[in-house]
């Protein structure tokens, strides 16, 4: 019989509970995802592991946004949300939320003019204005105060920067990832622009429904454990071995993922796919990703290539997370397959999505596979339909990506579908060139337009 992971989780888990509803701290103690645990794991065993963050970064017109009363708008959402009103930690080797009061960071950067860009862009200029990537001295602050995130700081930040002849501010809106996942990201910016538009800002707002916010969020966790527990079964354990098999680690000597503080940004715009070929997009790009991957990679590997997906389970009220689970595309080497087949074995794993990542690994490794579950390039797709804008003061910000983030992987494919489709390739200098970046990032987009068709 298999032995599940998450059912091991909930049973340390209930018994810290127990405890600490009998011992000294009387602070309630939730349990996390999957996704949750591997973030705090991740950092409980290397001190020296970045916090995985999920930022947006939006341009005002300066003087629009009112620090004082952006701060009290963020505390009132950090009242209305478990994951951010508490501590992620590890309790005698478990992960748990342990609550507290809510608690957020809300600043002006420093900016000096005389600061470098921080990582670097390595795209044409016409590539950076339609990006909305901008440059310069609030640019590199924002992106200095983000790689300095502390730890035991709280999960919601929000910092603005602006040059002294800038005549936009750029507001960076972050958090911790354990704390929110992308489809958590709409809640954060109609919660935000909903308390900052209130005349007080949302000071005022009443803490009564808080503890039918713990409830309601635990139902979530606690829904989401019980399909990752399903999902951890000896049929999803077979499928996986079957399709990952054959992963291997990168060579010994290759720089880890996430160590390098400079990385590079490649962007371009394609046209919107409609009607029935935007079913394909997403295969498309996993194709894509696999070819600029294998562009970058020396051998003939089979590359491990992680993507985000899921939801919360079905009927669970809009509460503020991370319930995606990271799936495993395996990538072997070889001229671009046919969408069709590319579609099947997607929706096929999309059948197995629920499965923790650790069991995924665990199913790899039974079948022979010599990898340790670290991924060869990330790839994220957002629909920006489904994520309100940021409204300030009645003035929608201006969303806009920043190049030199640090990554989890040695490349990271980021898609946003709207009025057109927006992709990003960044990648990690102390592993690889810009010009060989570069060169991927033209066989990513080559592909892209071999599926999608010549409008793209």
């Amino acid at each position: 019989m298999h032995s599940s992971i998450t059912a091991a989780y909930l049973t340390r888990y209930r018994s810290l509970a127990s405890a600490a509803g009998t011992g000294p701290d009387p602070a309630p103690l939730l349990p996390l995802t999957g996704a949750q645990r591997r973030f705090l794991i991740t950092r409980h065993r290397d001190r020296l592991a970045r916090t995985d963050i999920v930022p947006l970064f939006f341009a005002f017109p300066r003087g629009t946004v009112d620090l004082a009363r952006l701060r009290r708008a963020a505390l009132r959402l950090a009242r209305q949300h478990p994951a951010l009103r508490g501590e992620f930690t590890v309790l005698r080797g478990t992960p748990v939320l342990r609550l507290g009061e809510p608690s957020v960071e809300v600043a002006r950067v420093p900016v000096e003019p005389s600061d470098p860009a921080a990582g670097g862009v390595a795209v044409d200029g016409a590539g950076v204005a339609a990006a909305g990537l901008p440059d310069g001295p609030a640019r590199a602050a924002l992106l200095r105060a983000l790689l300095d995130w502390p730890t035991d700081g709280p999960a919601l930040r929000l910092l603005l920067a602006a040059g002294p002849q800038d005549e936009e501010e750029l507001l960076a809106v972050a958090l911790d990832h354990a704390a929110c996942d992308e489809q958590s990201l709409g809640l954060v910016t109609e919660g935000l622009g909903a308390a900052y538009a209130d005349p007080d800002g949302g000071e005022n707002a009443p803490g009564a429904g808080q503890a039918e916010a713990v409830e309601t969020y635990r139902a979530a966790v606690e829904g989401q454990l019980d399909a990752e527990a399903r999902a951890a079964s000896e049929a999803a354990q077979r499928h996986w071995a079957a399709r990952l098999g054959a992963l291997a680690d990168a060579p010994e000597g290759a720089a880890p993922a996430g160590a390098a503080r400079s990385t590079g940004m490649a962007v371009d715009r394609l046209p919107a796919v409609t009607g029935a070929a935007r079913s394909g997009v997403f295969p498309a790009l996993l194709d894509a990703v696999a070819a600029a991957a294998h562009r970058l990679d020396d051998g003939d590997r089979v590359l491990a290539l992680g993507y985000p997906w899921g939801g919360r389970p079905a009927d669970t009220a809009p509460v503020l997370g991370c319930f995606l689970n990271t799936l495993v595309h395996p990538a072997p080497p070889g001229p671009p397959r046919p969408l069709d087949a590319l579609g099947a074995d997607w929706w096929d794993d999309l059948d197995h999505a629920d499965t923790p990542y650790d069991e995924v690994v665990r199913a790899a490794r039974s079948a022979g596979a010599s990898w340790s579950g670290a991924l060869d390039g990330l790839l994220t797709f957002e629909d920006l339909h489904r994520r309100p804008p940021l409204v300030l003061g009645g003035t929608a910000g201006r969303e806009v990506h920043l190049a030199g983030r640090p990554l989890a992987a040695p490349i990271a494919v980021s898609a946003s579908h709207g009025e057109d489709l927006l992709v990003r390739l960044a990648w990690d200098r102390e592993r690889y060139s810009d010009a060989a970046a570069e060169a991927a990032f033209a066989v990513l987009l080559a592909t892209l337009r071999h599926h999608l068709g010549a409008g793209a």
